[in-house]
């Protein structure tokens, strides 16, 4: 028993050491060929609108569905001890600085990471990416740059869109189910809100889209068993993914706390 535990124990580390190594060599190459030309524009637009613009409908009702839970979780309390004004900030802050980011982090990952892997696996397992570097073309020129750029500049943009309509989902709790005037709910928000704290929730999403990109590009290329494989990878890239995202939303959250306390 003592003996396969340790081998066990052994197998789970080297692969994950393997598959740091990979990532990080995935990496290295992604953001050294992001400044090599040729660059694709028409693919990274293409890219950008399955990421971006195709997942605004999500992100809006997902978006606003938290505004409201948190509203009225929040009101649960605060009308306790009569400071029921105080949502709209309580609101405004945990959404532009921690729910905003992460929550749009990871929808993004579900949907756009997840596709990314089943796309570039079906690839791998077709044997279409062994086609592109007969034809002298990278991979990861032709594949992961794309997405990787896609995905760190669309990831903010739809960070910023979550937040305004997370703050709007409270604001129509407050106004319309707590009574508090539309005026006071606006001015007590835009007191609450700094400049670093839209800083700190978009600075995130960057090293998000980041993740989500590599982490996917990663498991499609490394798909291995078919239509089978492309399955099992697709559920890695999603699970290993928001791991990830919340071990780096961890980091960056301690980090700012010391600079910006």
């Amino acid at each position: 028993m003592l003996t396969r535990f340790f081998i066990l124990v052994g197998s789970r580390l080297i692969s994950f050491m393997y598959f740091l190594g990979g990532l990080g060599t995935l990496a290295f190459q992604t953001i050294y060929l992001t400044f090599t030309p040729p660059f694709k524009k028409d693919r990274v637009f293409e890219q950008a609108k399955k990421a971006g613009y195709d997942s605004l409908p999500i992100v809006a009702l997902v978006s606003l569905f938290i505004g409201f839970i948190f509203a009225l979780q929040t009101a649960y309390f605060m009308q306790r001890i009569g400071s029921e004004i105080y949502i709209a900030s309580m609101v405004a802050l945990s959404i532009v600085r921690e729910l905003g980011p992460v929550i749009t982090a990871l929808i993004v990952a579900g949907r756009v990471g997840a596709a990314i892997t089943a796309e570039l696996g079906s690839m791998q397992v077709t044997e279409q990416i062994d086609a592109l570097e007969t034809l002298a073309a990278n991979p990861v020129k032709y594949l992961v740059v794309p997405r990787f750029l896609a995905l760190s500049v669309m990831l903010p943009l739809l960070t910023l869109y979550s937040d305004a309509i997370g703050i709007l989902g409270g604001y129509i709790i407050c106004v319309f189910r707590l009574g508090i005037s539309s005026s006071m709910y606006i001015k007590v928000t835009t007191e609450a809100l700094f400049y670093k704290d839209l800083f700190t929730g978009l600075f995130k999403t960057i090293f998000f889209g980041m993740i989500i990109a590599l982490v996917s590009c990663y498991e499609g290329f490394n798909v291995q068993g078919g239509a089978e494989g492309v399955g099992q990878a697709t559920t890695r890239s999603v699970v290993v993914t928001f791991i990830m995202i919340i071990i780096a939303d961890c980091f960056f959250t301690a980090m700012f706390y010391f600079i910006f306390p």
